[in-house]
């Protein structure tokens, strides 16, 4: 187990759309640092993602939950604290991708994105808040993208919720921290997963597209004490893609 700062030994973190990808990373990245999980997803199985976190030896619970509907995050949040007693993290990651010209964007597929990244995410940190602040603790970590800060062709729902989650963060952060919850929020790049490609991998410096594993240990920092006066911040892990902007 990591010991010191990056120690999450007992720390109890719930990982949202943990069953691929990005989310089952993280969750076996935090299950390294000591942590114990529960794992979200909709309704992708999340077994892959259980025997993974298991092995690491720490305790996991698994919970089938829709994030854009408030009666799935209260319940969800509820299951956590009569399992563990306490929730001290939360990983935002739930997130579904539309590429589509605008004008020909349905309602329908505005309100699923939007409703899914961006609601979700608030439905999450509105829910955990509640049990942090009575807590007097606690650390949120927001998975946004670059496309909430440079747009991409045919993207316009998609850009138009990375943005708001962003913006969210940053918001969250000022009205929270007198509670000492730290918001803060990882803006990735073009991340090698299971639904990606490499169309744009020419505009990145470095020539490829992430790992997921590689935002693992920003994640890592803002989960543990050594980020404590961390909060409102962006940290953008993109092979220098935005540097370019």
């Amino acid at each position: 187990m990591n010991e010191g700062l990056f120690d999450l030994r007992d720390k109890v973190v719930l990982v949202t759309g943990a069953s691929r990808g990005i989310g089952k990373a993280i969750a076996i990245g935090l299950a390294e640092a000591g942590a114990n999980l529960i794992v979200c997803s909709h309704a992708s199985s999340l077994k892959k993602t259980v025997s993974a976190v298991e092995k690491r030896g720490v305790q996991i619970m698994a919970v089938k939950a829709d994030v854009s509907r408030k009666s799935d995050v209260t319940r969800m949040i509820d299951q956590v604290v009569n399992q563990f007693g306490k929730i001290d993290i939360l990983v935002n990651n739930a997130g579904i991708f539309l590429e589509k010209p605008a004008e020909e964007v349905t309602e329908e597929e505005w309100d699923r994105i939007i409703d899914t990244n961006l609601k979700g995410y608030f439905l999450c940190c509105q829910a955990v808040s509640r049990k942090m602040i009575k807590q007097k603790s606690g650390k949120i970590i927001n998975v946004t993208s670059i496309s909430g800060l440079a747009s991409l062709p045919n993207t316009a729902v998609y850009c138009a919720s990375k943005g708001g989650i962003i913006s969210l963060t940053k918001a969250l952060a000022v009205d929270w921290v007198k509670y000492n919850i730290n918001v803060n929020a990882v803006v990735a790049g073009d991340v090698a997963t299971e639904i990606s490609d490499d169309r744009d991998k020419d505009k990145i410096p470095m020539g490829r597209r992430a790992n997921p594993e590689e935002l693992v240990g920003t994640i890592i920092y803002l989960a543990s004490k050594a980020s404590d006066y961390v909060t409102g911040s962006l940290v953008t892990i993109d092979g220098g893609w935005t540097a370019q902007l």
